[in-house]
């Protein structure tokens, strides 16, 4: 961490400045031998999956297989620091309260099962036997099983959430609120009923054959680093990439390959993107619509550019948005999206050029109020010239967490299906409830209003990575029991019921012992690809478990003799589990035998056959409407055009990963050694009457007219759309509404949240 400092960043990504940072990360979690050699390990056939990111493995002999956040990610579970029960007895749970997110991190890898202890105020050791019960007492004293809630991160394994499914679904309840609900909701949402799979058709060889890629909303550089290879190698092969992106974001400018010696020795780079748009935050759907209407355009003008074939014998629904394209202004267009006509144009005739297209999209589509119009507007562009279901074409939405995809396609899920619920009622014998259950913000209303009384996570930092922070908080505080299983201390464990439990268990990096001898757990990435985990170093404590361990024993204690499922003979050898699984999913036949060969297996994906699982028979065209009802379009008019509303997205910096705060530092951004900062244009500064450095109050602007502030940011004046804010979460996320929730996903818009900004009343404050 360096001094507080703004400073424009010259490289490139990756680089020399990734190296250093690798360094600095293994030497500050005090491992740099064992960091090292734990490296080598990280996403190799005998070795673990990186607990990062969820981006696929392209080649598993070679012998740098990692990024630099995945170091970060590595280096803080094979940490040598530990957070044992001299930590809690040396501060009480308010006192811990009081720390940063950071801070309560970075005290290391947590050693032993913790029980709040109400009296003394402080976390005490619990026998693990004791743990399980206690759960059990309360889970079984619920009158309706619809009152307990239960949580799961994207890095639970297919393994234990195969198992936590199962066994939630047999105590009656659907109630799963997950991480997929906070991030790419919409894309399934959105690709289920119009292609018949909510997840993206393409593999990591189309990156190869693909023409043009379009990158919306994600910044690669920094979530999905590994990305950045892929992209290098397109461009060096001529393939075009259009980014659209409110921020020049470095990764999509140019990158580094830190294995690329003659580039590291000349201190050269390559550049990404061939076309970048400076849109508004919220402009994708009217850019999008305005390459198809353009699109459209040209072949009415000259024709051969639509796919007429493909669209006769595989869509729905064309004529309808042909007309609707037809009538649509191009003026509405470059007022909502921030670019013009001849900016949309330039785009489309990109895509009209390129034999093969991919788009891709991470969360700056999904956290928006019209996010499924948006993502079937982008189906449908890909639509027009058949860019599904061949080489080097699809829709990519690049997830997050190292298995949120494989944990919904184990059952993690508030919806089930019917198929999957017959299917486990006839494998195992009992009825599985029918009634939906609660999504993440479902699950804070149940919890403010009574109706949810234990809540379990099974991973995850629930209170900081929620909206509305304040009222998260009382929804946790509501509850009767609090349960929380992780690796390292985290806010959410400060924040906790009148019974609360810390539960450890081991990390993706370390060796998971059963009775039948070293496990490997399966996870499956972006692309649908699944594989095997084997962790290589010694655990943190022998007190930790295995989460599917965790989740068996527990399964054991709550349900007792009227379950039928073995729970405990099914953890002595995660070979069984898997066994399970191809019980209930078609998909994974042969699941132990597959996943032995190294890079694993990829799962059948019917929409990149051509094979459209809808009601029709076939992928459909979706008209897209531009929204000019969004909350900020409501707030300016409600304030009047005497006040400046903004439009907030918030957004991670460099040394983040989701709520995981790995140093102070934003390099790319050029931000060194503090987080509370709004980037701004400096039009926008001036016209508020103040200077770059100044500091101001962040302001909701809401229906509810509830107060929502978040306080003392520091303007940073940044290439940025006038009328647009960016910072960081999760200190932004006090202002975003539990209300605030996408079209048909429900989740939280954290992308577009009008604010007002208001001067520091405490401008030299500490």
């Amino acid at each position: 961490m360096k001094q507080e400092t703004i400073q424009f960043y010259k490289g490139p990504a990756g680089g020399w400045g990734a190296l250093n940072s690798v360094k600095n990360a293994l030497l500050r979690q005090d491992i740099p031998i064992k960091g090292a050699k734990t490296l080598l390990s990280a996403n190799q056939p005998d070795g673990f999956d990186c607990p990062g990111c969820a981006w696929p493995d392209r080649n598993h002999a070679s012998t740098f297989e990692f990024c630099e956040n995945g170091v970060k990610a590595v280096a803080a579970e094979a940490t040598a620091r530990r957070a044992g029960p001299e930590l809690f007895a040396q501060y009480t749970v308010s006192e811990l309260a009081g720390q940063s997110d950071f801070w309560l991190e970075d005290q290391g890898r947590l050693t032993h099962p913790m029980r709040y202890d109400a009296a003394s105020d402080q976390y005490r050791p619990i026998a693990w036997d004791d743990a399980f019960a206690l759960i059990a007492k309360h889970l079984n004293a619920l009158p309706d099983p619809n009152q307990a809630i239960f949580y799961t991160s994207g890095r639970a394994s297919n393994e234990a959430a195969f198992l936590y499914q199962l066994f939630v679904r047999e105590y009656g309840t659907n109630n799963f609120p997950d991480c997929s609900n906070m991030c790419h909701e919409p894309s399934g949402s959105a690709m289920r009923p119009q292609i018949g799979v909510g997840k993206g058709t393409v593999t990591l060889q189309d990156f190869v054959y693909a023409d043009a890629i379009f990158v919306f909303g994600q910044n690669p550089g920094t979530n999905h680093p590994r990305m950045l290879g892929e992209l290098r190698a397109a461009h060096k092969r001529g393939a075009r990439i259009v980014s659209f992106n409110p921020l020049r974001e470095r990764g999509l400018e140019r990158f580094a390959d830190p294995q690329d010696k003659l580039e590291m020795a000349t201190f050269g780079s390559t550049p990404i993107s061939t076309h970048y748009f400076q849109l508004r935050v919220g402009g994708d759907l009217p850019a999008v619509k305005g390459m198809m209407k353009h699109v459209l355009e040209q072949e009415e003008a000259r024709g051969g550019i639509l796919d007429h074939a493909f669209i006769a014998e595989h869509t729905t629904g064309f004529d309808a948005l042909a007309a609707n394209l037809r009538a649509e202004m191009w003026e509405l267009l470059e007022q909502e999206s921030g670019l013009t006509e001849a900016q949309m144009r330039q785009a489309g005739d990109v895509y009209i050029n390129a034999g093969s297209v991919i788009a891709c999209w991470g969360m700056g589509i999904t956290q928006h109020k019209n996010a499924v119009d948006t993502i079937n507007a982008i189906v449908s562009l890909l639509l027009m010239r058949g860019n599904i279901g061949r080489p080097g074409a699809g829709p990519c939405p690049v997830r997050g967490h190292s298995n949120v995809q494989g944990d919904r396609t184990m059952g993690i899920w508030e919806k089930p299906p019917a198929a999957l619920l017959d299917r486990l009622r006839d494998v195992y014998g009992f009825e599985p409830p029918h009634q939906n259950g609660v999504d993440t913000v479902e699950a804070i209303r149940a919890m403010l209003a009574g109706k949810g009384r234990v809540f379990f996570a099974l991973g995850g930092n629930f209170a900081a990575a929620t909206p509305d922070t304040y009222e998260t908080w009382k929804a946790l505080r509501r509850c009767d029991l609090t349960v929380h299983v992780t690796t390292k201390l985290n806010r959410s464990h400060v924040v906790h019921g009148r019974e609360a439990l810390i539960l450890p268990c081991l990390g993706r990096t370390e060796i998971d012992m059963q009775a039948a001898g070293a496990q490997g757990v399966t996870v499956e990435d972006s692309m649908s690809m699944v594989h095997i985990s084997m962790g290589i170093n010694p655990p943190a404590s022998d007190q930790l478990l295995s989460e599917p361990a965790i989740v068996a024993r527990l399964a054991h204690a709550t349900l007792g003799e009227r379950s039928r499922v073995p729970w405990l003979w099914l953890v002595e050898d995660y070979a069984r589990i898997r066994d399970e699984i191809e019980k209930v999913f078609p998909d994974f036949e042969g699941f132990n035998q597959r996943v032995a060969v190294p890079g694993g297996f990829r799962l059948r994906n019917t929409a990149s056959e051509r094979i459209w699982a809808t009601p029709t028979g076939k992928a459909s065209f979706h008209a897209p409407v531009v929204p000019q009802d969004t909350p900020t379009h409501r707030a300016r008019q409600r304030m009047g055009k005497d006040t400046i509303v903004f439009t907030l997205f918030t957004t991670r910096s460099h040394d983040q990963y989701n709520t995981t705060i790995y140093g102070m530092d934003d390099r790319y951004r050029g931000v060194y050694g503090q987080r509370r900062v709004l980037f701004i244009h400096p039009e926008d500064i001036r016209a508020l009457g103040m200077k770059d450095g100044d500091w101001v109050d962040i302001q909701t602007v809401w229906d509810d007219e509830q107060q929502r502030s978040a306080e003392r940011f520091k303007l940073v004046g940044y290439d940025i759309p006038r009328g647009n804010l960016g910072a960081y979460y999760p200190e932004t996320n006090p202002l975003v509404p539990l209300s605030a929730v996408a079209d048909a996903a429900g989740t939280p818009t954290s992308k577009s949240i009008p604010v007002l900004l208001v001067r520091h009343a405490h401008t030299n404050a500490g």
